[in-house]
């Protein structure tokens, strides 16, 4: 239990603070209907169906509040460079940011759900009230006359249709059944749209169909306007229904009982979601004052398994290890912006990124600047514009706060830690004293040998880098081949003997199949047993949670022995 409060503890706190909020507010708020004399004729009409309308309405409107927020990346940029005098544990919730945005869309969903059966029933049972299938009371209720639009209760108003067409015209002649069916359709098709199937296959369905979370927006602050809650008014003199309830037929005619009053609520979802939605149009500007600025290729190279480098250079552009960029080509499309880890150290004039071929976006980059790879530089000018927005902070910008570092990449999953190692060069270069990290654990795995092309040159330089310095046990990296034939496996055998590895050129030796992580884990907890060691993963999600069990297992409560960190990279 020690172990797990270590790595989530935090996480779980907020979690709790937020579920908390929502239940909070969904009791709160139907009892408010449920009890609450003011609501006592509409709740003769509605039943419970009242208080299970609008609770889930008090939730949405706070779920609302928050679901923008995580997606505002210079917000958390922001907010994340404040915390850089915090604790680590602080930043590291803002690294998961998207997940606590999918949670906030699942409740939204859910309540959503609530929200509409409820309101369904309260139509058909308006209906069946204002038809007289009910009792006197309710009959007389929906037939209080609308004057000044301040006396009725019952918001079905038009009776010389068919009784059973009158639900659908009032779902779909209202401010507020409109809007409802708008607001619901919007947010089943981004529900849907972003299940991990279709935005992994069809990413621009995915990316086209979330920005229909303006109409959602739109509609959400205009479907209160409609108010068809109505509650009781405060009259005078006062209209006690204790008393009159049973006398509907003398309302007006005796003193004690004049004609109920109702008036719908006040819109309130505006001020919940204004400032959210002002935040997130700041964002949208920054955004696009950033796609504005100039940027220039400086080299085009393409890598081994159809991934492309792209050097570029950017005015006043400044980054730190690990970080991400979106790009966007405006000749592959104006609205599709795709987030890429930088590769670069932020020691080098320029930044790059390695975009690996995975659907029709990439794809089509790859081939609009394949065609450039060997074209000299003068004629870069004349390639694609691309639009650069970022860079923006991850888990692996905290690296160099850890005494132990173990850095995991599965694939393309390698490129912040390229940009890390390609740092510690530059730090060990310039004899930089500000280096705190005294240990560097690397676990590279790949599919195929090419793969390893990508960075070998740069492990072979920090590998001789670390020798000349006598500092051969900062780092220890190792690559793992997880998929191979069998002319490879007999071309290894053949030269088993060699001082370098046959398939990287590496004096380390390339691994076959997937690492023990157990083992792993044992030798740096043995070879650090007092050290606080931050785990940082960039790759698929199966492999994240594997790594996240093993931090809890071998971390220590004791703060004087081993604790890992666990962080993983999140787009």
């Amino acid at each position: 239990m020690g172990n797990w409060i270590v790595n989530h503890g935090l996480t779980a706190f907020i979690l709790a603070v937020w579920m908390g909020i929502n239940i909070f507010l969904f009791v709160w708020f139907f009892f408010v209907y449920e009890l609450q004399d003011r609501f006592y004729y509409t709740r003769h009409l509605l039943g419970s169906a009242l208080a299970w309308a609008r609770a889930p309405a008090a939730v949405l409107n706070f779920n609302c509040l928050l679901i923008l927020l995580p997606v505002c990346r210079n917000l958390l940029s922001l907010i994340r460079g404040s915390f850089m005098c915090c604790g680590r544990t602080m930043r590291k919730q803002l690294d998961k940011n998207l997940s606590f945005h999918k949670l906030v869309a699942y409740m939204i969903g859910l309540m959503t759900a609530v929200h509409m059966i409820a309101h369904l029933l309260n139509v058909e049972w308006y209906n069946n009230s204002r038809q007289g299938v009910y009792d006197k009371l309710s009959t007389a209720l929906s037939a209080l006359e609308d004057e000044g639009n301040t006396t009725y209760l019952n918001p079905i108003r038009k009776t010389d249709i068919d009784p059973q067409q009158i639900p659908t015209y009032f779902v779909f002649t209202t401010i507020a059944g409109l809007t409802g069916v708008i607001i619901t359709l919007a947010l089943i098709l981004i529900i849907t749209s972003s299940m991990e199937v279709i935005r992994r296959s069809y990413f621009e369905v995915f990316w086209y169909t979330h920005h229909l979370f303006v109409i959602f927006f739109i509609g959400l602050v205009i479907h209160g306007a409609g108010r068809i809650v109505r509650s009781q008014s405060v009259t005078d003199p006062p209209h006690n229904y204790t008393l009159c309830k049973d006398r509907s037929d003398e309302w007006g005619r005796i003193p004690e009982c004049p004609v109920p009053q109702f008036a719908g609520g006040f819109p309130q979802t505006w001020m919940w979601v204004i400032g959210p939605m002002f935040l997130y149009l700041c964002e949208r500007l920054v955004r696009f004052i950033r796609y504005m600025q100039r940027v220039t290729y400086r080299k085009i190279v393409m890598r081994p398994s159809k991934v492309l480098e792209l050097q570029l250079v950017k005015n006043g552009f400044k980054m730190e290890v690990g970080q991400y960029v979106f790009l966007n080509c405006p000749a592959i499309s104006q609205l599709e912006w795709h987030p890429f880890t930088m590769t670069s150290a932020p020691e080098e004039d320029f930044f790059s990124v390695h975009i690996r071929s995975a659907g029709d976006w990439t794809d089509k980059l790859i081939r609009n600047n394949c065609c450039s790879c060997k074209v000299p530089f003068i004629y870069l000018w004349s390639l694609p514009r691309m639009g650069v927005d970022g860079p923006f902070g991850t888990a692996s910008e905290d690296v160099f706060d850890y005494e132990v570092s173990m850095l995991v990449g599965a694939g393309i999953g390698v490129t912040p830690f390229a940009s890390i190692l390609k740092s510690i060069w530059y730090k060990f270069k310039a004899s930089n004293p500000k280096l705190r990290t005294r240990k560097i654990y690397f676990y590279w795995l790949c599919r195929e040998t090419h793969a390893f092309e990508w960075f070998a040159d740069l492990l072979q330089v920090l590998e001789k880098e670390m020798e000349e310095r006598g500092m051969g046990d900062f780092l220890t990296y190792k690559l793992y081949l997880t998929g191979w034939d069998q002319s490879t496996a007999q071309h290894v055998t053949v030269h088993f003997d060699q001082d370098t590895d046959v398939v990287t050129g590496l004096k380390q030796k390339t691994h076959y199949g997937r690492p023990i992580w157990d083992k792993e884990f044992e030798q740096v907890r043995k070879e650090n047993p007092t050290s606080v060691v931050g785990t940082f993963l960039c790759g698929p999600e199966a492999l994240g949670k594997v790594l996240e069990k093993k931090c809890v297992k071998y971390s220590d409560v004791d703060p004087r022995k081993t604790r890992f960190y666990f962080n993983k990279e999140n787009f």
